[in-house]
């Protein structure tokens, strides 16, 4: 490392790695440049501060790892007349620098994209997205070159009748404990694995077939609903818990619903290799049963009996209800099955005519009734 001088204070820099950045630094606007609100950070490394941002808008760990590798490629990618650098030197350089750096203007983004070209168009997206987050994050503005690839609209994958029914049936037969309160919670809830592995015993209101999600994707808590067949698998399930529980120490790990068998807090791995476990038993290519198809069987489940988007979203927790709306492409042999069913179900002339008048007088309320409730 080496000291420069930049507007009479002396600063330091790595040698060899700033090429095309040096010039714009040694600009006397390139403070100017830099947003105000980067001036008080513009001596600590770029990284930390970026990542604490990433934190400070409750991004997941999952969404900052993915970030972390779309940084990396796009810092350590190379111009003409620059050395080599590693990621370890690149990620402590000072935000003053970086933002010289990762200028789009100096020829960085452009040697970077093209070399992304065998990636598959979701991936490429979501590089994308990382680096424009990182450029507006400087003040940077991403080139109007910049375009995300079309991704082919994939339909969800969901299990059809026999598929559910082999599942429930392997889920009923296992040895593991856990197969059925996870698949009949997963099925009755349309919960992310995450959100499973995160419920506590007191989430869970038996009484009023409800439970909380605190801490869903993105940091959102809400309520969903299931069925008595819920309440008789986490019933059934409990026993083993408690024997569980004995083994664990961990303090807070306790409150786990589901504690894996040395007592601790399932974890979405594990989850994940219990449903491959139940596809083999099941017949189910593992390819085609996940935690997240479970959820798309939900919400597909719902629709098909008639509840609307809004309603699906809220169960679902989605934040747009565009991404609930997916659910609305039904393939060509669910739209089949459904018109068939249909077809095949008796008039509702025919279902009245089959009630006596008796009957049907009960079921409708009372004149007295209808005014207490106008």
């Amino acid at each position: 490392m080496v000291e420069r001088e930049l507007n009479g204070q002396r600063t330091n820099t790595w040698p060899g790695v700033i090429g095309r950045a040096e010039q714009l630094a040694q600009d006397d606007s390139y403070l100017s440049r830099l947003p105000s609100r980067l001036q008080r950070l513009s001596s600590l490394p770029w990284y930390e501060c970026w990542i604490q941002q990433l934190r400070t808008e409750k991004k997941s760990v999952h969404t900052i790892r993915a970030y972390t590798v779309a940084a990396k490629t796009f810092s350590t990618t190379c111009l003409p007349g620059e050395e080599e650098r590693s990621w370890d030197e690149m990620q402590s350089i000072n935000v003053e620098d970086f933002h010289a750096i990762a200028n789009p203007n100096g020829g960085r983004m452009d040697a970077w994209m093209n070399g992304l070209g065998e990636l598959r168009p979701s991936s490429l997206n979501a590089r994308i997205a990382a680096i424009s987050h990182l450029l507006g994050w400087f003040g940077h503005t991403v080139p109007d070159w910049i375009q995300r690839p079309t991704r082919r609209k994939t339909l969800p994958r969901t299990l059809g009748r026999s598929e559910l029914s082999r599942l429930r049936k392997a889920a009923g037969n296992s040895e593991d404990p856990l197969s059925s309160p996870v698949v009949t919670i997963l099925l009755d809830t349309g919960l992310r694995v995450s959100e499973l592995c995160g419920l506590d015993i007191e989430d869970l209101d038996l009484e009023d077939l409800s439970a909380l999600v605190i801490g869903g994707k993105g940091e959102k808590d809400r309520t969903v609903l299931f069925t008595d067949a819920t309440v008789r698998a986490v019933e059934a399930w409990m026993p083993i818990r408690r024997s569980r529980n004995k083994l664990s120490s961990e303090g807070q790990e306790e409150r786990a619903l589901l504690l894996s068998s040395r007592g601790r807090r399932m974890n979405p791995r594990s989850v994940q290799k219990l449903i491959d476990k139940l596809a083999e038993a099941s017949d189910i290519p593992k390819s085609r049963l996940s935690p997240h198809t479970l959820r798309h069987t939900f919400a597909t489940g719902l629709l098909e009996r008639g509840a609307d988007l809004v309603t699906i979203q809220r169960l679902l927790g989605h934040s747009s209800i565009a991404t609930t709306r997916v659910y609305l492409e039904i393939g060509d042999q669910t739209l089949r099955e459904i018109y068939h069913r249909a077809q095949n179900s008796p008039p509702l002339t025919e279902l009245l005519e089959e009630m006596s008048g008796d009957s049907i007088e009960t079921e409708l309320p009372s004149q007295e009734v209808i005014q207490q409730v106008e």
